[in-house]
Order: structure tokens, then sequence, then C-alpha cells
């Protein structure tokens, strides 16, 4: 059992170099695609990663809000899936938060680059794992 769901599954989260989240395609089948660690973390409750405006994933999101985020310990054999909504967001206050300068790599014309956009996940719940058992826990 963990002890402190917030700070075990925080950590969990700070050391991966890849997550992974996941979509619902229009056929109902989960679409499930590595990304870089979140820009921004509220808890466990709300991340934030940056994305192509022009992706697969974005048309999916908006289709279908329903998403699922993972990330693994592989050393450890641990991991965490959290379940909740996935919210695209195109305003510029957030973009100019979470804004860093090696984004150009990806978006060649800055923050104004229109293929420049943000995602917010929002869990509900999840599933931890760890030392072969497994445990369900709603996020606060």
């Amino acid at each position: 059992m963990m002890r402190d769901c917030e700070a075990t599954i925080g950590a969990l989260i700070e050391k991966r170099s890849v997550g992974f989240i996941s979509s619902i395609d229009k056929n109902g089948f989960p679409n499930t695609k590595a990304m870089l660690p979140p820009v921004k973390r509220e808890g466990i409750k709300t991340l934030y990663w940056h994305t192509n405006t022009s992706s697969m994933r974005i048309k999916q999101y908006r289709a279908n809000p329903k998403a699922c985020v993972y990330f693994c310990d592989q050393r450890f054999f641990r991991g965490v899936m959290l379940r909740g909504t996935m919210e695209v967001l195109e305003n510029k206050a957030i973009k100019q938060e979470i804004w860093q300068d090696s984004f150009t790599t990806y978006y060649k014309e800055g923050i104004d680059d229109p293929d420049f956009i943000i995602i917010k996940f929002t869990a509900q719940n999840g599933r931890y794992y760890s030392a072969f058992s497994s445990q369900d826990f709603v996020v606060a």
C-alpha cells in the first residue's frame, strides 16, 4: 500500500524521461504515443505537454477528451496509469507560461508557430503497480 499517493506517484513521474499518452480514435480504439515528460505538473492531478496542432492526437482529443497517461520505472518494475480527460489549450497565456527557447527545435516560428499547442491532462483516478501488486486510487 502507498503511504502517500501524491508523493509516491509524483516522484515516479518526475524521474521519467518518457511517458505515454493515449487517446481514442474514431473507431473507439486506444492510440498510445511516447512523449517527453510533462512540461508542467500540478501534483498528480494536472499535467501539461506541448505538441503539434497538426497531430492526429489533437483531432482525437477534440472529438473525445477521454485519455490515459502512463509512467513506468523499468528498473524497479513499477508504474502508474492515470485516467481522465485531455483538453486542447490554444490561449496565448498558457503558451507563454510553458514556452522554452529549446522548443524552436519543434516550432520554427517560435511561440506564435501555428503548429505549437498545449494539451492539459486532468486525472480522475489511477492504478499504481509495484512489488507484484496493483492498487486503485482516486485523484483528489
